[in-house]
């Protein structure tokens, strides 16, 4: 049960392992460069380099076996700033503590003193800073895979959409995809126009059904207003970049059809996708 979980975890970093298989060795040889002023190409070098490289990779394990901790016990949810936090500070803390306990450790085994003065003063700080960025790399490929992970359910969702619920009286209908024209704010209301001239009362706002009606077919030209591919015939340039879109004239409806400057370029390009 622990490796499921482990498993789907390490699905939302992917691909964290090739990353820090190749990034490891080059933080190695970039904290060299930035420590030693005068490096010799010896078998002494090749020595350290390995030993340094092997404690990064260790170090890195057990920031990421942390990181999978937290998913389970610490999410970050809507307000992820307190997860961020308490994630940066238990990795490095625990990375930081391995490296200075192994590099100490070395240091008595190899020399019989403790590590040079020069680690703590400048090695720890660097290493510190490439904890941060190991951090940074883990939270943008959550991120990045969260917001695909949405993308595809919009995606499926808006492709089984067949139409909308609407009240009529005592009855309940469906009025269905092809039929839908566009969508206007009203007073306190949304009002639903259709293709055969009719017009229902939704409850939901129009915020809501900008997020949930299929992108390939709908458009919001502005805060009023969501239309419909269907019943648009162009649209004509106003002063200052704004736009105004333009509809069949059989229908007849008074519709808020200006689309602002900020707006104008996403527009063209929902408009003629392929120009």
């Amino acid at each position: 049960m622990q490796r499921d979980s482990d498993f789907s975890i390490s699905k939302k970093y992917r691909p964290d392992i090739l990353i820090f298989l190749l990034l490891i060795p080059l933080i190695s040889a970039f904290n060299y460069y930035l420590t030693y002023s005068n490096i010799q190409w010896n078998g002494f070098l090749l020595l350290t380099f390995s030993i340094d490289t092997i404690q990064g990779f260790i170090a890195w394990l057990i920031v990421r076996r942390i990181i999978f901790r937290l998913d389970r016990v610490l999410p970050f949810g809507p307000k992820p700033l307190k997860r961020i936090l308490i994630q940066l500070g238990l990795t490095t803390l625990a990375g930081l503590g391995f490296i200075i306990l192994t590099t100490e450790l070395i240091s008595w085994i190899i020399k019989g003193r403790p590590a040079i003065s020069e680690f703590y003063t400048v090695d720890v700080f660097i290493i510190g800073v490439w904890f941060l960025v190991i951090n940074g790399i883990y939270i943008g490929l959550f991120y990045y895979h969260t917001l695909q992970e949405i993308q595809e359910e919009k995606s499926k969702t808006q492709a089984d959409f067949r139409g909308i619920l609407v009240k009529s009286g005592n009855q309940e209908l469906l009025i269905p995809r092809s039929e839908i024209a566009a969508m206007k704010i009203d007073e306190e209301y949304v009002l639903l126009f259709t293709t055969l001239g009719k017009k229902y009362f939704l409850d939901e706002s129009l915020d809501y059904w900008e997020k949930n009606l299929p992108e390939s077919d709908f458009f919001r030209l502005n805060r009023q207003m969501i239309i419909h591919r269907q019943i648009l015939q162009g649209f004509k340039k106003l002063e200052h970049g704004k736009l105004e879109a333009q509809v069949n004239t059989s229908f007849n409806f008074d519709l808020e059809l200006g689309i602002s400057r900020a707006k104008a370029p996403a527009f063209r390009a929902w408009f003629m996708p392929n120009r």
